[in-house]
């Protein structure tokens, strides 16, 4: 739905002010709050268009409604799942991407060094920011009847226990408790013992074979909770960070979660605790590699989640970067 400003030379006006295409999410989102901030910090921008994402849209068809309406900015008002849905629109575009943090995980925010929890600093990034472009991950998911579909992600892609834990996410404990309700959805996820089995191959690479608990797909590592899951991951140098996760019993799930929780995403985050720990040895339970792309094909139907929303079973997938393709909205420099 398209906001009409009132005024009667609100056609001058838009001929020479720049218009925003604000997509905001109704269940994550007041529109009342963001129409206030907006009113607030208007500056050089016209009236905004206002477009409502929808179950039927979660932000891909109201995005292409913007980019056809040659917008100047679109802000993105919701979870990791709008935003995904709108940044996949946009790629490419050359229209920059503004995010109003409204989830449980923003992840992409989170990457991006945003502020979560303030929404008049949102919109002042968004309307005042500076542009900065990014990767985005492309991959083509096939599925168990030869079908073949094709998604864009910011973030990371995961398969095994991840997308499990994306599966097992209490949705009603999610709205009371935020991301904690993960940690009881990795805990259930863990019941199952199964493992990925996989032919693989990184760029152009021998094929290798592999079994693992989890395998990710990084354009990005920051994690809810202060977790940095890939410490070397940028978000703009044309390559994935893909880990595999291969604990052996109880004592391979510590050394990850004390890696992760504790050596990367508390100690490494200074340049003492970086000094003080010196080279950081390899586990054999968190292994790293980087490529530009990467084929798989499973030995039977597996769930895939794409930046923290599931997308059903696949048997095989193709993933590539698309370097710096898509434009985001950050804070100027003090």
């Amino acid at each position: 739905m398209t906001f009409h400003p009132t005024s009667d030379d609100s056609a001058e006006q838009s001929s020479t002010r720049r218009i925003a295409a604000v997509i905001y999410n109704p269940v994550k989102v007041e529109r009342d709050d963001l129409r206030s901030a907006i009113a607030a910090d208007t500056g050089s921008w016209g009236p905004p268009m206002w477009l409502e994402t929808s179950e039927d849209d979660p932000g891909a068809g109201v995005a292409a409604q913007a980019v056809e309406a040659r917008v100047d900015l679109v802000i993105a008002a919701g979870g990791d799942g709008t935003v995904r849905a709108v940044a996949e629109a946009l790629q490419g575009a050359g229209i920059p991407l503004a995010l109003v943090p409204s989830g449980t995980g923003n992840l992409l925010a989170r990457n991006l060094d945003l502020v979560l929890d303030d929404l008049r600093v949102s919109i002042d990034v968004a309307l005042n920011g500076v542009d900065r472009t990014i990767d985005v991950g492309v991959i083509d998911l096939e599925r168990e009847d030869g079908s073949r579909d094709r998604h864009s992600f910011v973030v990371m892609a995961g398969l095994g226990i991840d997308a499990k834990m994306i599966e097992n996410t209490n949705e009603e404990l999610k709205k009371r408790v935020g991301w904690l309700a993960y940690v009881d959805a990795i805990t259930r996820s863990m019941r199952d013992t199964s493992q990925l089995r996989l032919r693989f191959q990184l760029d152009r690479r021998a094929t290798q074979h592999l079994r693992a608990h989890t395998v990710i797909i990084g354009n990005c590592g920051t994690l809810p909770a202060n977790m940095l899951l890939i410490p070397d991951a940028r978000i703009d140098d044309g390559l994935f960070d893909i880990v595999f996760l291969r604990p052996k019993g109880i004592v391979g799930w510590v050394q990850i979660w004390w890696r992760v929780a504790w050596e990367n995403g508390i100690i490494r985050k200074t340049k003492a605790g970086r000094k003080l720990m010196g080279e950081t040895k390899d586990l054999r339970a968190l292994e790293y590699d980087t490529a530009s792309g990467m084929t798989a094909r499973f030995a039977r139907a597996e769930t895939i989640q794409l930046d923290g929303d599931t997308f059903g079973k696949i048997v095989a997938f193709r993933a590539w970067t698309d370097p710096l393709s898509l434009k985001v909205r950050v804070p100027r420099e003090p």
